[in-house]
């Protein structure tokens, strides 16, 4: 069994690595803002996602007849990895979800509008699975589309929808026929500047903003409907299978792991190493084993959805379980054995860790609940790979 990386696969890294070193300002790259660093929410941020797009590093997954290169998966997760290893903005929604999302059931006049503006970064979306009453149960939202003519008026509200308050469009499910939970959603995409539409944002406990979204009366017409009617939560759950995996990238959770050690190797308590001490290198040990095994699920997902075929759903669901979960203990590790100082602010002058543990600890809480909680994920596994019944 071989885990390293063929030459061309590293070829193509040392590549994307000369090309960020040429564009590493901080207006671009910022690893401290945590997994807010995915977002192209900045002139300079986009200006930056276009330059990939030029070389063709958005959507080179694609088929050819769509503009993509067909090349394998792996290029995309390595190009990923470096992006979010730099604290750069990521590929995420637009290629992963609604792209590949079009590829697979969107209609021509969707397919020619919006694919070659993905792949030129000319566009960015915000997503609108979550309601105030159904949370992480996708199946369950009620926001309401009923037909009016040649379209859809739709009248509810979506919660914690992240890019809204910069997105240009927004891809969401409506309740198209409400006898029928799973099988009785559809997809939309919508411009955000549709009358009746109003976007109100929140500041969370990870200091980004996340926005309420509320339709009051909005029209959309049928033209904008993705795919089948009332198939939207079949296509929302292969998207999300992309999205777990895209939106949790491993290369913060190495980085943090890093740092901590190198905190432990070099600093010391009471005039003895941190490093002699039994109980933190027993813990350190742990961790760093957890962070390799990690690391194996992120392939083994990746190798799975290389070959083709249905999504991995249950893999996708193990790796993101089990990294924001591990994301947390590396969180309360750093701020245990870093003492106060590491309360300090991100960035904050002689904060131990670059101050990195403070956020990290506020950040990773929404890291085990965006993309669908760690119970959802329990779910799915339960379910789909060990045959459990439903509701386990």
């Amino acid at each position: 069994m071989n885990f390293d990386f063929s030459e061309a696969e590293k070829a193509f890294v040392q590549a994307v690595e000369q090309f960020l070193d040429q564009c590493d300002t901080p207006e671009v790259m910022d690893v401290t803002r945590e997994n807010m660093a995915q977002l192209v929410d900045t002139p300079e941020r986009r200006a930056f996602m276009s330059k990939c797009g030029e070389r063709g590093w958005l959507g080179m997954g694609w088929p050819k007849e769509y503009g993509g290169n067909e090349t394998e998966g792996v290029y995309e997760y390595l190009l990923n990895e470096s992006l979010a290893r730099r604290g750069a903005p990521q590929i995420g929604k637009g290629v992963g979800i609604v792209g590949k999302t079009l590829i697979r059931h969107g209609s021509d006049k969707l397919k020619r509008e919006f694919l070659p503006k993905i792949l030129r970064n000319e566009v960015q979306f915000a997503v609108g699975y979550t309601e105030p009453e159904a949370g992480s149960d996708a199946a369950a939202m009620a926001l309401k589309a009923t037909r009016d003519g040649d379209g859809w008026r739709l009248n509810g509200q979506k919660i914690f929808s992240t890019s809204a308050h910069f997105a240009d469009w927004y891809w969401l499910g409506a309740r198209t026929d409400p006898s029928n939970k799973h099988r009785g959603i559809t997809l939309f995409l919508l411009h955000m500047d549709t009358p009746g539409l109003t976007v109100q944002p929140m500041p969370t406990i990870g200091d980004e903003i996340t926005n309420s979204v509320y339709f009051d009366n909005v029209y959309v017409g049928d033209e904008y409907r993705v795919g089948e009617l009332n198939k939207g939560f079949q296509y929302i759950s292969e998207a999300l299978d992309l999205e777990r995996f895209t939106m949790f990238t491993f290369s913060p959770i190495e980085q943090r792991m890093e740092e901590l050690c190198a905190y432990v190797v070099t600093e010391q308590c009471d005039g003895r190493p941190l490093r002699e001490d039994l109980v933190i290198r027993q813990r350190i040990a742990q961790l760093v084993t957890q962070t390799e095994v990690a690391r194996c699920l992120g392939l083994r997902f990746v190798a799975k959805a290389s070959k083709g075929g249905a999504a991995p759903t249950t893999d996708s669901s193990q790796y993101k379980l089990y990294a924001t979960e591990l994301s947390k203990r590396i969180a309360n590790a750093a701020l245990d054995i870093g003492a106060p100082g590491t309360q300090l602010r991100v960035q904050t002058a002689d904060a131990p860790m670059r101050g990195r543990p403070e956020l990290t600890y506020r950040y990773t809480v929404i890291d085990t609940i965006g993309g669908g909680t760690s119970e959802v994920q329990k779910n799915i596994i339960a379910r789909r790979k060990l045959g459990l019944p439903p509701n386990f």
